[in-house]
């Protein structure tokens, strides 16, 4: 039986952070999975330990870990569950699987070129380390590959998988709106596009809702497009919200519209889909990937062909009723799969 430690030291920061959430949706997907060839530890916070039952092996974290860490050598293997972590083991015979999510950092501070050299540098220092690769979407992974040195290393792309719990009795959001509303999700950052999306409020009385921590500078360039088009009375960023405030804004909505140029998967898209709403992304980064064939895509900002794009969407997704294609893509996006697919990883590396 191989011996794996699965570090989920994420489960210590912001609850709103999406590695945050990855490590608990994939802890759960991993601790449901029973495999006679594997004993797994999850690697997080004591106050953690019960968060993926009373069944599986918890291990505590410490920041002093980083430094050094006793017994890392009876683990066959270390997954490194995301790119900034500073947790590995202090031994030559485990073997580390380095799961590496994006780079958007290039993306979101393109001049700042310093830093970006030094958050490279850190990343090639745990690839340099590693005994496998893993990217959540082939995006991330041909990013990583055009950026960094990964040798002749294995590598795979395991996507994420994307569950929404409902919350169907829930009806009291912090905002609720009034008359039908757009929804998207994100932190209120450069990257996620929310300004370009004003024109979709023109000629209609439309609201949009945007969720997501919005303490970013950024969010100040979003009123100022919302005031420039005179839609700023029907803008509303509500922040972080509740898994039950986020179902209703979901189930709700007219359209979902998500314009961000970098992600290195786009979980929304898919929370989206699973409710089979309409769902309108930019043609970047790894929506096409995310999205497929039942997704509307905006090609550029232009203000005409974005009303355009969403017009005709709107059309489409009226006449021919494409719900079950939607649930049927979101589908494809499971834990148990990726569960399943790490573990498959973890008896070969």
């Amino acid at each position: 039986m191989r011996k794996v430690l699965v570090d989920l030291n994420r489960l210590r920061v912001n609850p709103y952070n999406g590695l945050y959430q990855f490590s608990k949706d994939l802890g759960q997907g991993l601790a449901a999975i029973t495999d006679k060839e594997l004993e797994l530890d999850f690697y997080l916070p004591r106050n953690k330990f019960g968060v993926f039952g009373n069944h599986v092996n918890y291990v505590p974290h410490y920041s002093r870990d980083k430094f050094y860490m006793r017994g890392t050598s009876k683990y066959d293997v270390w997954h490194v569950t995301t790119q900034i972590s500073w947790y590995r083991p202090f031994n030559k015979k485990t073997k580390s699987v380095f799961t590496i999510h994006d780079l958007n950092f290039l993306v979101e501070e393109k001049d700042n070129v310093k830093r970006n050299k030094r958050l490279l540098a850190d990343i090639q220092k745990r690839i340099d380390r590693s005994h496998y690769i893993t990217a959540i979407s082939n995006y991330a992974l041909q990013e990583v590959e055009q950026h960094l040195n990964l040798h002749d290393l294995p590598r795979a792309v395991v996507y994420n998988g994307c569950a929404l719990e409902s919350f169907p009795l829930f009806d009291q959001p912090r905002y609720k709106p009034a008359k039908p509303f757009l929804f998207s999700i994100g932190s209120v950052q450069p990257r996620k596009s929310f300004h370009t999306l004003m024109p979709l409020l023109l000629n209609n009385d439309y609201e949009l809702i945007i969720a997501g921590q919005n303490h970013f500078d950024y969010a100040a360039t979003v009123q100022a497009a919302a005031e420039r088009y005179g839609v700023a009375h029907r803008v509303k960023m509500v922040g972080a919200v509740s898994d039950e405030e986020k179902y209703w804004y979901y189930n709700n909505c007219k359209a979902f519209v998500f314009p961000s140029v970098a992600e290195g998967f786009g979980f929304p898209a898919i929370e989206a889909m699973i409710l089979a709403k309409p769902v309108f992304l930019s043609d970047q980064a790894c929506m096409p990937e995310i999205g497929g064939d039942v997704a509307y895509y905006f090609k550029s900002f232009d203000d005409s062909h974005m009303q355009q794009v969403f017009s005709d969407g709107m059309h489409h997704y009226e006449t021919t009723q494409p719900q079950q294609r939607l649930l049927q893509r979101a589908a494809l996006f499971s834990w148990h799969n990726a569960a399943k697919h790490y573990m498959d990883i973890y008896k070969c590396v």
